[in-house]
């Protein structure tokens, strides 16, 4: 089984694909966390992603896909997995249907995460992440039992600067620009199915019923 999570950056994508991961035991890969992760180890590849980053740039298709390519031949994803967020636009989904076609497999499902962006820019403003162990807090519906404390490692609680209001607003206008032409690109190949996702927990809900539906 793998599946394709699509939505605006704050639309759940993480925390339903955590479930998902839960219940079908299949991988979830975040081309956002893969490159947080190389940066924070100071790889040679986070050296250049944070180079990139910092002259404001975007980090290129050829990179990401490299990424892709590598992570999807693991041991732990021949029975399947989870792309949480990718591909951002029609020239990586391009990539990846000829990567999947080398590697002789396909994309079962894509979700599209629906949810105003005025919901959203709420939703990213009151996330806060824990310093020492990564771990994510919502100030208005899951916050810490301490004020800027984590409750699983005690570590300090911080906003990141793609968290704050203006940041939010451009990440909303790059989605615009490049990622919702990608709802046509899949409604097209009858391969995407619209979620609500307001609440988490009913978008998991939805998705497992389409999943448990295909594999019945």
């Amino acid at each position: 089984m793998r599946l394709i999570l699509l939505g605006p950056p704050g639309g759940g994508k993480g925390t339903v694909a955590k479930k998902l991961q839960k219940e079908f035991n299949i991988p979830v890969i975040s081309t956002g966390v893969i490159l947080r992760e190389a940066i924070d180890k100071k790889t040679k590849l986070g050296k250049e992603v944070i180079n990139i980053i910092n002259r404001g740039g975007l980090v290129p298709d050829n990179i990401i896909l490299e990424i892709i390519k590598e992570r999807i031949k693991q041991e732990d994803c021949k029975n399947g997995y989870i792309f949480d967020g990718f591909p951002r636009n029609i020239e990586q989904a391009n990539s990846l249907k000829k990567l999947n076609k080398e590697l002789n497999e396909h994309i079962d499902y894509v979700f599209y995460f629906e949810i105003p962006f005025s919901e959203i820019i709420k939703r990213l403003s009151n996330r806060r992440v824990c310093k020492k162990c990564g771990t994510n807090y919502n100030l208005l519906f899951n916050p810490p039992q301490k004020d800027n404390i984590c409750d699983i490692c005690g570590g300090e609680l911080y906003q990141r600067d793609d968290d704050k209001g203006e940041t939010i607003k451009n990440r909303l206008k790059v989605f615009n620009n490049q990622t919702l032409s990608l709802i046509k690109y899949y409604e097209e190949k009858k391969l995407l199915t619209v979620i609500d996702a307001d609440l988490s927990e009913n978008a998991f809900l939805e998705i497992k019923k389409v999943l448990e539906k295909g594999t019945s």
